[in-house]
């Protein structure tokens, strides 16, 4: 088993609340098994540039409660090439680095494998998207934030579409998955979610238009902003089958991934933080600490990165009969 003196922790990809939570685990638990930590800006693109600083206990002081990432984040096209690789390499190597921490996604994972791959470096990933995509794990970092803040802004939508009732077509976040559109619509009691997972039979949603209770004072519909249509093209439908509806869209946008992380994904990120530096301890490399059922478990990338495109039917099934 290969001796570990010094590790570094970086995130890429999308942000997501809880993040920071994340890093601030990794630095002190690093410190408490008398290791050397290291922080790389900016994701792989710092891995590239040498963007690498070391990182204390006081260097992640009053950051469990911010939003984004203190280490800020980017896509790396060089990363992505064999020379940029190698250039990552030799960048921690100097710095007597001997593995990494990485907190993101399908793309980090994937472009983590590759650097194992090459050139032999132990890495453990950590779940941070807001989409909750990933297989082998429950929740990711900044799920639970996300879809809290959907909630929060559709409640408050719901208010004015009462007042004037109008019908709110509201696009969330979701490129391939639909797992924040349909826990949103369910909470927010939303007529119809449409999800990329699925295919809409717009006739069905049209008939549940026109077959709900006539006094409803708001109506909501929540598509995912991967629906093969989109949220423009749904809101443009509803008024062609039904002029008589006042219709508006509101899409939510990127502060879907803002703000204070809830307590779900401060204390997820803390205990997969803890869990990531005792893995690499333990001589584990290239899997994702997740938690299932309320225990830390360790998958492999190869099957972490397949993206869950199987829905939870009786969620779906939720929608419809609530909807009335």
């Amino acid at each position: 088993m290969r001796t570990i003196k010094n590790i570094a922790v970086l995130t890429s990809g999308g942000d997501s609340p809880g993040m920071n939570a994340g890093i601030r685990a990794v630095v002190r638990t690093g410190i408490y098994n008398d290791l050397n930590v290291f922080g790389v800006r900016r994701g792989y693109d710092g891995l590239v540039k040498g963007e690498i600083v070391p990182m204390d206990a006081k260097s992640v002081a009053n950051i469990i409660q911010r939003g984004g990432t203190i280490l800020k984040t980017a896509r790396s096209e060089e990363f992505k090439t064999y020379e940029g690789r190698k250039q990552a390499y030799e960048n921690i190597k100097t710095l007597g680095i001997d593995a990494l921490i990485v907190i993101g996604g399908d793309g980090t994972f994937t472009g983590a494998s590759k650097f194992i791959e090459e050139f032999d470096i132990p890495i453990i990933g950590m779940p941070g998207t807001i989409d909750n995509d990933l297989a082998g794990t429950d929740f990711t970092i900044g799920y639970d934030t996300a879809i809290n803040t959907v909630v929060d802004a559709v409640d408050k939508i719901r208010d004015t579409a009462e007042s004037h009732d109008r019908v709110f077509v509201i696009e969330v976040m979701g490129r391939d998955s639909g797992l924040i559109a349909l826990r949103s619509g369910i909470s927010t009691g939303a007529e119809a979610v449409l999800i990329p997972e699925l295919n809409v039979d717009y006739d069905a949603i049209m008939k549940r238009l026109d077959k709900s209770r006539k006094n409803k004072s708001s109506r909501i519909i929540i598509v995912a902003e991967g629906d093969k249509e989109g949220g423009e093209v749904v809101a443009d439908k509803i008024k062609e089958n039904f002029p008589h509806y006042d219709v508006r869209l509101s899409i939510l946008g990127h502060i879907q991934r803002g703000g204070r992380p809830s307590c779900m994904d401060r204390v997820l990120a803390s205990r997969l933080g803890v869990a990531s530096v005792e893995g690499l301890l333990e001589g584990r490399r290239g899997e994702m600490a997740g938690l299932i059922c309320g225990q830390v478990q360790f998958t492999p990338f190869n099957k972490a990165i397949k993206h869950i495109d199987k829905i939870n039917e009786n969620l779906t099934r939720i929608v419809e009969i609530l909807s009335l």
